[in-house]
């Protein structure tokens, strides 16, 4: 099942807003300066998500994530990339044709 591009930044949108929430929710139980999880205008990408945008199958993104060379964190039980930290990622490790497709897919994203 596939979302457009629309529905699909609203719902990161609602997950940014709410990750944040929950970042104040801890600084109240404990007494701490606020945590912002993710910036105002970061953007994330799911699983599946980056799979199809790298042309990588699940099980290579385990590696890559298994290794530390890909940074990620989980909710639950999903796991999810900042866009900065793909960017970096793919610099880093990609041929230079295979970023250049990445960067020209997530146009846009910050």
């Amino acid at each position: 099942m596939y979302i457009d591009n629309d529905e699909f930044e609203k719902w990161m949108e609602k997950l940014s807003t709410k990750l944040n929430e929950i970042g104040k929710d801890i600084k109240a139980m404990t007494g701490k300066n606020e945590i912002n999880i993710l910036d105002e205008n970061e953007k994330l990408l799911d699983n599946q998500d980056l799979a199809f945008l790298l042309k990588m199958s699940y099980r290579t993104l385990q590696r890559y994530r298994t290794s530390k060379k890909l940074l990620y964190f989980m909710i639950g039980h999903k796991t999810y990339y900042r866009i900065s930290d793909v960017r970096t990622f793919v610099r880093e490790h990609m041929e230079l044709q295979q970023y250049n497709q990445f960067k020209k897919a997530t146009r846009g994203y910050k």
